[in-house]
């Protein structure tokens, strides 16, 4: 049994169901992360391992204590809020000793815990301020610092980067994954941003109208999406998904043949279906001439520079395709151009069920 597990987890409101059946298990010191869109449950989930809801079915252990109808005060977690929840009237040492002055902890320990995640966080200069005199980044620190002050089992962090502008998000994100090599505190990190997902997290839970659709490395959701919906979720640009009929050679969408490789055409053959998601990311798409022989051709409706890459939006028989380009494209918006990728980096799903075809 690992160090936090989820097993059944049901949750109802009325006739609605919130929660379908949730099986999670994490080792002592992971740092996981749930992800998917607004509404998928994710919240609700964290809310449960925090004990502010329970469970309509199924248990929630830590370690090898069912905490599953356990008040928040006796289940050793520490959580950070998206709006920070400091108390404005307090100065910022307070703030992070608050809760160890609520536990009966002796002064000197309080003091020492302040100084010392002070000094992880940085923010040692800043005990004496009230949360009013500081930038998000700073508060959010001290929510951080707070939580950290405890020393908890288990940490739980909702969605705590989304007040904050773009900068200060990369920023905080360093300082989360630097925290956890540190302290190596097993951690549940809710988020809707696929960015904070794969670079935070050892393993992720990529959620969805309650249920999860793929548990896995961040490797493992990105190369091999399990569904439909994981491939679309996770990447940015989206997967370019097209859906394709079975043909003599293999499969076609818009009466053009896509290309497969043989190991494809094994799975595909073994389905059932007659329709098939034909999946290919951005990245993996070259952008050739359009006399390129075998590849498919297309005129360019849209560039988006970002400066290191750019995003080619391509016309094509197939539809409007993405292309993920290293640096500066040559060719303008109107040039003819062709589209050009491996087989083995196409994703294939079934289009009844949306499953990965093997």
């Amino acid at each position: 049994m690992g160090a936090l597990t989820i097993e059944q987890v049901r949750k109802t409101f009325g006739n609605v169901e919130i929660l379908k059946g949730i099986d999670i298990d994490i080792e002592a010191g992971e740092f996981l992360i749930l992800v998917g869109p607004s509404g998928c449950g994710k919240s609700t989930l964290l809310n449960m391992i925090a004990g502010l809801d329970v469970p309509t079915t199924g248990k929630i252990l830590l370690g090898d204590r069912d905490i599953t109808h356990l008040p928040s005060k006796d289940r050793d977690i520490a959580m950070v809020f998206q709006s920070y929840a400091l108390y404005p009237n307090m100065s910022v040492a307070q703030n992070i000793a608050f809760a160890l002055e609520m536990r009966k902890v002796p002064k000197a320990e309080r003091e020492a815990a302040v100084q010392r995640v002070a000094s992880m966080l940085q923010i040692g200069h800043l005990l004496d301020r009230k949360p009013g005199q500081l930038s998000g980044g700073q508060r959010q620190r001290v929510a951080m610092g707070r939580a950290l002050a405890r020393n908890p089992k288990l940490f739980l962090f909702d969605e705590p980067l989304s007040n904050l502008d773009a900068k200060l998000r990369v920023e905080m994100r360093a300082e989360i994954k630097r925290l956890h090599q540190k302290t190596q505190t097993t951690t549940v990190y809710v988020t809707h941003d696929q960015v904070e997902a794969m670079t935070l997290g050892d393993r992720i839970a990529v959620m969805k109208d309650g249920q999860v659709q793929q548990f896995g490395t961040p490797d493992d959701i990105y190369s091999r999406p399990a569904t439909r919906f994981v491939a679309e979720f996770i990447g940015s640009p989206a997967m370019n998904l097209m859906t394709a009929q079975r043909a003599a050679a293999g499969l076609a969408a818009s009466g053009v043949a896509l290309p497969l490789a043989e190991v494809q055409r094994a799975s595909i053959s073994a389905g059932a279906a007659n329709e098939v998601s034909y999946g290919i990311r951005p990245e993996d798409i070259a952008l050739v001439s359009a006399d390129q022989t075998g590849a498919l051709p297309g005129r360019i409706s849209m560039l988006e520079p970002t400066g290191p890459e750019t995003y080619a939006l391509v016309e094509t028989a197939l539809g409007v395709l993405t292309a993920r380009v290293p640096g500066k494209v040559v060719q303008r918006v109107g040039d003819a151009v062709a589209l050009q990728w491996s087989p083995l980096s196409a994703h294939l799903f079934d289009a009844k069920s949306e499953q990965r075809l093997a």
